[in-house]
């Protein structure tokens, strides 16, 4: 993980909480970094006395912190403006409770900065982290998008890292789609019919032979490996919440004509129904072809 030696947290001047301004806080003072605030008003000016109500506090903590303010729309564009080359280690944004149970609302900046923000992206909720905060890494290797796991190391690298320096608890998950129902889904017969339970078990362990080996390297133990054959949308939220995970970090890579998309397994529904902060890690060549 390279070092986080500046943070940016966006302020929502409409907000009458702010709790991107209080995970980076928090993350900026165990990791010695400088933090900066970024209030954004579409309408109108931020209001009067805000930032430098947020800053003093801060300031009185020891913190090196700066304040700026941007006025337009849309609001995305401002942001990615802003970022793009912008020398900013790590962004935190708040997300927004839906009226539905359990779900997020992702506004429409929020996917345009995980499509086209090239720096790591935290996105937040008000509940707060524990004091050792467990991290959630989830891995897709063999993915087409990302030969070789590069993607899926660096999303362990940064994990473990973090979780080293915030002394959080690592943990793994994997979803898989079995090759076994696959290929019975392929020659015409019914999944049921076609894959032998023998045959599903022995995938399954292999799957997970797999994933602790992967994880291994970044000192994840087998006993905080989760793997399941199934689709994702399903089990991540699941184990995210059985496993008390305070932030999920997943990946975003560089995909042709999509310009940018989540890897397979990190569907829009997985992330709505997430229960969990999410962190957003990009591919070493996601800045490369910014902006689009």
């Amino acid at each position: 993980m390279p070092k986080i030696a500046s943070i940016l947290a966006i302020v929502d001047p409409t907000a009458p909480r702010q709790p991107a301004v209080d995970k980076a806080t928090w993350l900026a003072r165990r990791l010695g970094a400088r933090l900066e605030l970024l209030a954004c008003a579409t309408e109108g000016d931020c209001p009067s006395g805000l930032m430098p109500a947020l800053v003093a506090p801060l300031r009185e903590l020891g913190l090196q912190v700066d304040a700026h303010e941007l006025a337009g729309a849309p609001l995305h564009e401002m942001l990615l403006a802003r970022l793009h080359g912008a020398p900013v280690d790590l962004v935190v944004k708040d997300t927004h409770p839906h009226s539905l149970p359990r779900r997020t609302l992702f506004t429409n900046t929020d996917w345009r900065l995980i499509r086209g923000c090239a720096q790591p992206l935290l996105l937040v909720k008000p509940r707060p982290w524990a004091e050792r905060p467990v991290i959630l890494a989830a891995v897709d290797p063999g993915h087409a998008a990302d030969p070789g796991a590069t993607l899926d190391r660096r999303i362990l690298e940064f994990a473990a890292a973090l979780g080293a320096r915030i002394e959080g608890r690592v943990r793994v998950a994997n979803a898989f789609f079995p090759s076994t129902i696959a290929t019975a889904a392929g020659s015409g017969m019914p999944p049921a019919v076609g894959v032998s339970v023998d045959a599903l078990r022995a995938e399954s362990e292999r799957r997970r032979a797999e994933i602790v080996a992967l994880a291994a390297p970044y000192g994840v133990g087998a006993e905080a490996v989760h793997v399941e054959p199934g689709m994702a949308r399903d089990f991540l939220p699941r184990i995210a919440e059985e496993s008390a995970a305070d932030i999920v970090v997943m990946g975003a890579i560089a995909r042709g004509g999509l310009k940018r998309a989540l890897l397979g397994s990190t569907a829009e529904r997985v992330l709505e129904f997430m229960p969990s902060d999410l962190l957003v890690v990009k591919g070493l060549d996601f800045g490369a072809a910014l902006p689009f």
